[in-house]
């Protein structure tokens, strides 16, 4: 007879200072457990099969959904973001699951139109608490997601909650309330999630920007890490090769070179450090950082996005487009509150419900997708539109 695996045993295969799931905090609502999936599997797969992860398909990440069929959404940058997070656990030897947990819920809380629908909804609610994604993808997975019987939300594990709310990279800067331990970092795990997503958004922003011809290769030229890798693959293929091949060869490059540096610089940090276990990462504070050198090319391609595509005019105008949008929903919900869904009406307090009206209209727009939020704004503004 074939002898019995015991897939939960991570303590031989992961690193002394990853964190193991017989070691999770736990959730908090006791649930038995699997009997061959770990708590951080469980947990990965009930944000998959959540209402709010479907939505990303129909979330901005640069371009609004209908730009193109061929841009990146919140839905592929998610995925992007787990397959590199993914490879950076297993070459530091970390919890694969807990880091593709993290990865997959990181931008779960982003409101339609990117970080324009952010902006606006935060400027609209800043006298009732206001609105910051990563504070609302906590919201999401432990009290809006309505799922299992007995409580609200996907009761995730401690870990991938503190990821989730402790992301943290150029964008955002999360609040903490007192259980997710604000004066220490979060795991290891947590940490190359948040530069896994600074890779994959700035490689797939030049992408996009291409194929958008808000950028040319010519502008490129000024950027060292495309250069090198461009020029690279170049002598590697062929200058002759059409520009889409050299394209994704050079993006390929890049990834890989930042994910190959991150992965040396932490395990240099690791040994250098004397980090031997999970409370040593907790208290030695951030890990998860590039080599000096590789943090410089980074900055200058980060300036470079920003200068000559995040401040793009067309990037400009579909962006205040979004914030009237966003901006025209949330006033005509807080006059006429009637106009929301019946369901959702129903949570305002004085409406047989608990919430304040301000936060009831500010996540029912959290929620929306692009694409409904531009269908709702027609149904409402629009007098030859059917509502």
């Amino acid at each position: 007879m074939a002898k019995k695996i015991n897939f939960l045993d991570e303590s031989g295969r992961l690193a002394p200072y990853a964190a193991k799931s017989a070691d999770t905090r736990g959730r908090r609502h006791v649930e038995p457990e699997h009997p061959f999936r770990t708590p951080f599997q469980r947990d990965r797969d009930r944000i998959i099969h959540c209402n709010a992860f479907r939505r990303l398909e129909y979330k901005t990440q640069v371009f609004v959904y209908h730009e193109g069929d061929h841009y990146r959404t919140r839905l592929t940058h998610t995925i992007e973001v787990a397959q590199i997070s993914r490879t950076i656990a297993r070459a530091l030897g970390l919890n694969e699951d807990l880091a593709e947990a993290i990865a997959l819920a990181h931008d779960l809380g982003h409101p339609p139109f990117g970080h324009s629908g952010e902006k606006v909804l935060d400027e609209l609610m800043k006298e009732h608490g206001g609105f910051e994604h990563n504070a609302h993808s906590l919201r999401i997975v432990e009290e809006l997601e309505k799922r299992y019987p007995g409580f609200s939300g996907l009761n995730l594990t401690w870990e991938v909650r503190e990821g989730i709310v402790k992301h943290n990279s150029e964008h955002d800067r999360p609040g903490l309330n007192a259980e997710y331990e604000k004066d220490k970092s979060p795991c290891l795990e947590a940490q190359i999630v948040d530069v896994a997503d600074e890779i994959a958004y700035n490689n797939h922003d030049i992408d996009d920007g291409l194929s958008s011809e808000m950028i040319t290769p010519d502008a490129l030229k000024e950027v060292g890490l495309w250069q090198e890798n461009f020029e690279a693959v170049k002598r590697k293929i062929g200058p002759e090769e059409d520009f889409k091949v050299l394209k994704y060869q050079t993006i390929i490059r890049i990834i890989n070179a930042q994910a190959t540096d991150l992965v040396e610089t932490v395990l240099k940090a690791i040994d250098e450090g004397g980090i031997k276990s999970l409370e040593d990462v907790r208290e030695r504070g951030g890990i998860a950082n590039f080599s000096p050198d590789m943090e410089k090319k980074n900055r200058q391609l980060k300036k470079f996005l920003i200068e000559n595509l995040y401040r793009h005019h067309r990037v400009i105008r579909m962006a205040d487009k979004a914030e009237r949008i966003i901006k025209e929903l949330f006033k005509a919900y807080l006059r006429a509150p009637k106009l929301l869904p019946p369901h959702v009406y129903a949570q305002i307090e004085g409406s047989g419900g608990k919430k304040e009206k301000h936060r009831v209209v500010c996540d029912y727009i959290a929620g929306m997708t692009d694409r409904f939020a531009l269908d709702e704004f027609k149904k409402l503004f629009d007098p030859y539109e059917k509502v």
